[in-house]
Parts: structure tokens; sequence; C-alpha cells
């Protein structure tokens, strides 16, 4: 993380929920030179300036779609974080040209800019949706991660290196489950799809702290996976409304009942390096080094959400909820 004091960095996307959060924190601990956010919302960038008042965080109106305008925002950065994308399962479902133009062809862009540019790492944000995808969002995330890996082949001898973090839900982020049964409390009733149905938890904080983290570590080429916890569906019901009957609906079109971070196939290339699994490129590039005190993980390793040793209790994830609640507040104008 101390690789970011003093460099430029930009983000697509800016503006969501990972976005502002990682900016704040950021601006507050890390002492960037300058941070671009580039968003397509005037709405939520204006908003954002309003609260942030810190004259290091410039906004760039674009969209990923646009390379012209990519080359434009990227020139002159040091690090670029790729977070922008179509992530709404039914919206992808039924706009799936939409879905490939931004969070593939989006990606592409991205990952030409940066080598054009010759910024020194670009670190893109994935989802546990994209391992052995169920849906268009899934496979959209799942070819963005092999772009960006791939990257590291067209940026050949130039200095721009290119690796993926992946992880699960997200605490409180736009379009959760947690806002909607919020807004659900007051139907007298919470709709889950499955009773079974689990999920891997990580907070806005610890997303950014890995993604930070990751950024200092990377070489290029590798996928990181934080270890994170799972819980239940029917177990965050009931830390949001405790005694509130739970309506269940069946499993939507697209939908697991168990989610995945990793797969057995992945499995023979993956490194256990205590903190996370790094999945090592499937063709390396260069001589990759193994992460220090890293060691392969078995060969028919599996990393599921019903399978996880860490789970989190009714308990703990009120606790969690708490302080994800105080930041939708503080950020609510602009995600």
């Amino acid at each position: 993380m101390n690789g970011l004091k003093g460099s430029t960095l930009l983000l697509t996307g800016g503006t969501g929920s990972f976005g502002q959060h990682f900016v704040r924190t950021a601006l507050a601990r890390w002492d960037p030179a300058a941070i671009r956010v580039y968003s397509r919302d005037e709405l939520k960038q204006s908003e954002m300036a309003q609260s942030l008042h810190d004259d290091r965080v410039r906004f760039f109106l674009g969209d990923v779609r646009d390379l012209d305008r990519l080359r434009r925002a990227v020139a002159g950065t040091d690090i670029v974080i790729h977070a922008a994308a179509l992530k709404q399962v039914p919206a992808c479902e039924y706009n799936p040209f939409e879905a490939v133009k931004t969070n593939i062809l989006g990606t592409q862009n991205v990952a030409e800019a940066c080598i054009d540019a010759g910024v020194r790492k670009a670190i893109s944000l994935s989802t546990d949706k994209a391992v052995s995808p169920a849906n268009l969002y899934g496979a959209t995330k799942l070819c963005a991660e092999k772009l960006f890996i791939q990257a590291n082949v067209y940026s050949g001898k130039r200095p721009t290196r290119f690796s993926c973090v992946r992880y699960g839900n997200v605490v409180g982020s736009r379009g959760s489950v947690v806002p909607l049964f919020r807004d659900q409390v007051a139907l007298g009733e919470l709709t889950v799809t499955d009773q079974r149905m689990t999920r891997f938890w990580i907070s806005l904080d610890q997303a950014v702290e890995f993604v930070a983290g990751c950024l200092g570590k990377m070489r290029g080429g590798e996928v990181f996976v934080p270890k994170i916890p799972s819980m239940k569906v029917v177990d965050l019901a009931a830390a949001i409304a405790p005694g509130l009957p739970v309506r269940f609906t069946g499993i939507r079109p697209g939908e697991k009942l168990h989610e995945l971070l990793l797969t057995a196939e992945e499995a023979r290339r993956t490194l256990d390096a205590g903190y996370a699994y790094l999945v090592q490129p499937e063709h390396p590039f260069w001589d990759v080094a193994a992460a220090a005190g890293a060691a392969p993980v078995a060969e028919d390793f599996v990393y599921s959400s019903d399978r996880n040793p860490a789970w989190l209790d009714v308990s703990t994830l009120r606790e969690m909820l708490q302080p994800a609640a105080s930041r939708d507040v503080v950020s609510a104008p602009a995600p």
C-alpha cells in the first residue's frame, strides 16, 4: 500500500460503492498525488465532489466503451483500478449486448489504454459469479478476467502489468440483498429464493484494503482471491429483521444455491499465500516468482460458499451491518 503514496490513480466506475470508499480511504490514509474518478454519471460526480472537498480528486466524464476518451483519461497515471461494470443479473440477461459492450469490450479498452499510456499497474475487480458462470453477467466477468490477465502478453516489454482480484458479495453495496431486505421490512415480510442458499461475504473496508494490498504485491498475471467467510441468506434475513416472516420464492434463472471462488481446475495453479489464494496465469508470460511462503493447494481443492470453514452467524452479521449502514448514509448521494 505504500506504493500508492505520491502516485496518480484512475478508477473506472469511481462513483460506485467500491470506488467512493476507495477514494475516501486513499485520501485519508495513503497520500496519493491525485485520484481520477472516471464514470458516466455527471450527477454522481457532482455530489461526490461536493462531499469530498479535496483538490487531489479530478472527475472525468466518460464510458469504458469509449477508447479515445479512456486514453485521454489514463494518460499520465501510474495505477488504474478497473471497477466499472454492468452487474445486475436480470438487467444483463435482458440487455445482453449492453453487458458485453461494457463488461467485455470495455475491459479490453481499459487494458489497451493502460498499455498505450505506460501505466505501471492495472488491477480489475472480478466476482465469484465469474467462476463456472450460470448467467450472462458471470460469463462477461469471466471473459473480462481472461482479457485482463492475457493483456500482459500485449504489454510485452512495456512496463504495464495486469492482475485481477476476485471476491464475493459486498456488504451493503448498491443492488445487494441488504438494501432489498431493508426495504422489505416495511412490507411485513422478507423474500428469499431458497432456504439453503449461501454466499461469500466481504465488507467495503475489507474489499478496499484487499485491493490496495494486492496492488503492492502484484507482479502481473495473478488472480487474487481473499479468504473470506460465508453466510446463509436466511441468517442475514434474521440479522436484519429478527422475527419477521420469510417467504421462499424459488431460485431465479441464472442463480446458484452456492457460489464458487476457486474450482478444482484452477487448483492446479493456485498458491495459498496465507492472506489469500493466488491463481497463477495458465500460460506464464515470464518467470512468475512464487509469493514468499506460499504453497500449492491440494489438487482437488475447491473454494465454495457451502464448504467454507469460516462462517458468519446472525449476531456477527448484525454487527457487520451497523458500520455498513453508516457508510450507506454517508455515501448515499453518489454511488
